[in-house]
């Protein structure tokens, strides 16, 4: 039985593709190994791998302890995600041995796309074929490995970012770290591991080419940079295993009449947007699930819904929807036959969920590649993008601009029919089974791993 190791990095964003990855190996035929690294940042991270072990005994779980390094503390003013990455990086070296002690001899490792450049070598020297999961976008990734051609020049000076064959990328949809002079993480990180992306043995993508056809045929035809692996349309991997929130109060409202509304694992809002997020909500005059967020990293997030958005917007609130103040598994919420939209941050995750249940969506991109992510949005009919409202955090968007956009959107019964439509594309290139689900370009990636290594 060929053994297939995965190496997720920081956050929900990356650790969730690489455990439906891992679900789905388990029906051909392999020994599946995922390494996690140790501590998480996240209680979320911590709390999911508890109970996708426990839901998946048969999946091994190899723990590569982080050293302890002094911007883990938190006190950096970078992104305490990319920190927690550069972590990561910094103790990778320690792979080699848990790598070499593993049983039988790996026959791929499948390693985050944070961390290509440091990876990469290792899985080299003990030649083990190294598959990178890109964990965002196709389109995403036509920046990503190319970014490194042009991180020297003066990025403000140019409009848009032009990849050939393919529609350029606003300069206004490019994560604004990358357009700033200094070397922060985010931009280094990017820089780095795009430029060595070349040296992997293949790339995986969860999307689908239907989706995605463009991108695709620009990165495998050679037009976005040379010498790239092949890069493998995956997608879009089916939720792994549910984990039964309470949705009492969902199980109470007409079907299609609640909007979801969650900016991700890690956007934080600041105190005033989020109170004219909850005046817009109310203002919309529809029904909702809100989740309320204020720090990035949920173990320091330790003040009441009170203390966050205020006595009276709490009781207010109450009127028509739902507000919470901790993680909840979003593939309970997405499925949840009350749930008609989605005002979305458009992390990629968040957004593959959508188009797998069919839920529209208000795009609200706050930072990395969620502009680009929200332009698939309206590209696949899935929802609308306000793109005046501009990076989260750069102005304050208004109550009532909000309730006219969840109004454009809950009341367009075409965008529910769009939806609907996407999620039946999103379904079409899957055969299902009574106890898996194939995917073709995946199990022919599955039968190279299964070859004898000569």
């Amino acid at each position: 039985m060929s053994h297939i190791a995965l190496l997720p990095s920081s956050g929900m964003g990356h650790l969730t593709p690489f455990l439906r990855l891992a679900a789905l190996l388990t029906a051909h035929d392999l020994k599946i190994t995922i390494i996690t690294p140790y501590p998480t940042l996240s209680l979320a991270e911590s709390q999911v791998l508890f109970h996708f072990f426990s839901t998946f005994p048969q999946i091994r779980q190899e723990k590569l302890h982080l050293l302890l390094l002094d911007n883990f503390s938190g006190n950096s003013k970078e992104d305490p995600f990319y920190c927690h990455i550069d972590v990561i990086r910094r103790s990778s070296h320690l792979l080699s041995s848990l790598l070499s002690s593993l049983s039988p001899p790996l026959a791929a490792l499948v390693t985050d796309m944070s961390l290509t450049a440091s990876v990469v070598p290792i899985t080299k020297a003990l030649n083990i074929p190294n598959y990178i999961f890109f964990t965002s976008s196709a389109q995403m990734l036509t920046l990503f490995i190319s970014f490194h051609t042009k991180a020297n020049a003066n990025l403000y000076e140019m409009d848009a970012f032009q990849i050939p064959t393919l529609e350029p990328i606003p300069k206004s949809w490019i994560p604004p770290p990358l357009l700033q002079d200094n070397n922060n993480l985010l931009k280094t990180y990017i820089t780095k591991n795009g430029k060595e992306m070349t040296k992997s043995d293949g790339i995986l993508v969860n999307t689908l080419e239907s989706i995605e056809q463009e991108s695709l045929a620009a990165l495998n035809g050679g037009k976005v940079i040379l010498g790239l692996p092949s890069v493998t349309a995956i997608g879009l991997l089916p939720p792994c295993f549910n984990q039964c929130e309470s949705l009492a109060w969902l199980d109470t409202q007409p079907i299609g009449s609640v909007l979801y509304v969650s900016f991700g694992s890690r956007t934080a809002m600041s105190r005033e947007q989020l109170k004219e997020l909850g005046d817009g909500l109310m203002r919309s005059g529809y029904r909702f699930l809100w989740v309320v967020k204020d720090k990035k990293v949920d173990r320091e997030d330790d003040k009441d819904l009170e203390d966050v958005i205020g006595n009276e917007l709490t009781e207010s609130v109450k009127e028509r929807g739902l507000v919470v103040k901790h993680w909840l598994n979003q593939e309970d919420i997405l499925s949840h036959p009350a749930v008609g939209g989605f005002l979305s941050h458009c992390g990629w995750n968040s957004l593959t969920e959508a188009m797998w249940f069919g839920v529209r969506v208000l795009a609200w991109p706050q930072h990395g590649d969620q502009k680009i992510n929200a332009s698939l949005v309206e590209r696949t009919g899935l929802g609308i993008w306000e793109s005046s409202w501009g990076w989260g955090g750069e102005d304050i968007v208004k109550g009532q601009q909000i309730a006219e956009k969840v109004s454009e959107l809950m009341g367009n019964e075409l965008l529910r029919m769009k939806a609907v439509s996407v999620r039946e594309k999103a379904r079409a290139g899957m055969e299902l089974g009574e106890t898996s689900v194939k995917m073709k370009a995946l199990a022919k990636l599955i039968e190279t791993w299964k070859k004898d290594r000569s």
